[in-house]
């Protein structure tokens, strides 16, 4: 791991430790670049915005390779339910709980609400361009990217406030819907 990904684990790392001693509307910027040891800028160059330390997602790569490597005469929402379903078959049980606890803070602090809406473009962009290169038309990319996702955020927002499902059955009965099963 290279000095930009240490900072960037130590950063966040630094704000989840401060949100939940002191909850995310109490938690400064300054709090946490002194928490993880690097001043402000630093911070600011890893993460632009204290909401972008909770929407920030570093499964889209994950999630547009398997994208990109269904079969290209399958349809694209098909495409991505089924990409994004094999995607998350390989996320561990800490990247599971970690997403558990991120969705639970954005589902109980005010601030936050629409925080996932506001953090999805990179992830569409990605799903887009994953769509993109298996021959699918960059407008068709888009709608289908962004219905995916809004589909995806109200599933997992409803998961996080349940404890009544795990994530693979929140995840598989949004994606059958979403995907036309």
């Amino acid at each position: 791991m290279g000095r930009w990904e240490r900072t960037h684990e130590a950063l966040a790392q630094a704000a989840w430790e401060l949100f939940s001693e002191r909850g995310y509307e109490a938690t400064a910027m300054a709090h946490i670049a002194e928490r993880a040891g690097v001043s402000e800028m630093t911070l600011f160059r890893h993460f632009p915005t204290k909401e972008a330390l909770v929407v920030t997602d570093p499964f889209d790569p994950l999630l547009a390779e398997a994208v990109r490597e269904r079969p290209a005469e399958e349809p694209a929402m098909r495409a991505l339910a089924e990409g994004i379903r094999q995607a998350w078959a390989r996320i561990g049980a800490d990247d599971v709980r970690m997403l558990r606890a991120r969705l639970e803070l954005i589902a109980r602090t005010p601030a936050l609400r629409g925080a996932i809406e506001r953090g999805s473009d990179d992830t569409v962009a990605a799903l887009v361009a994953a769509l993109v290169d298996r021959g699918t038309s960059e407008e068709q990319a888009r709608v289908a990217a962004t219905a995916l996702i809004a589909g995806l955020s109200t599933a997992l927002l409803q998961w996080a406030r349940s404890e009544q499902t795990t994530l693979d059955a929140a995840l598989g009965a949004a994606l059958d819907v979403l995907g036309g099963q």
